[in-house]
């Protein structure tokens, strides 16, 4: 019987997913997001593309995995909403980026990191939406209200609590 071992932290608890769970999870969130506000306007204030692509990032650890995951998703949600294309392709870029380096460092599995974890992005993200539509495109008049975002960044975030724990059951290590 071979031993194997392991020679970090990422090596240890890097997953992968089925192919269909890699692909329509992220193409249901974008669907979701696109048509569901139509009907039911105060959907609006969630953003399942970045619940998925932050669960995706912090499950592979792998940063490259992490940016090529959150720009693919991004770009998919800007074709599919009024946002200019690639707008919402950098910020998932970049929260992608810096979660999947979080997961590698910090037990994600844990109920308590994974809210301060999503609570955190959701914020950055707004951050990031921010300065991308303000300073990169010059829209002086895109606004961000911190006392929404906040209670945004809530909301998303006890929604993604049981969407990780349904992926959850999806993973494969590898």
């Amino acid at each position: 019987m071979a031993t194997r071992s392991f020679t970090s932290r990422r090596e240890l608890e890097q997953h992968s997913f089925p192919s269909a769970v890699a692909l329509l999870v992220p193409l249901g969130a974008i669907l979701l997001q696109a048509l569901l506000p139509r009907p039911f306007p105060r959907l609006a204030i969630l953003d399942l593309p970045l619940i998925v692509t932050i669960f995706f990032a912090v499950s592979r650890r792998n940063p490259v995995a992490g940016t090529l995951t959150g720009a693919a998703i991004g770009l998919l949600q800007d074709a599919l909403t009024a946002q200019p294309i690639g707008v919402n392709g950098m910020a998932k870029s970049v929260i992608g980026y810096i979660a999947a380096s979080i997961g590698i460092q910090v037990d994600v599995e844990n109920l308590t990191t994974r809210i301060l974890i999503n609570f955190g992005f959701f914020l950055i993200n707004s951050f990031l939406l921010f300065l991308i539509n303000r300073r990169l495109l010059g829209l002086t008049n895109f606004h961000i209200y911190w006392g929404h975002e906040f209670i945004r960044a809530a909301i998303n975030t006890v929604v993604a609590l049981p969407i990780f724990f349904l992926l959850d059951n999806t993973k494969r290590n590898d």
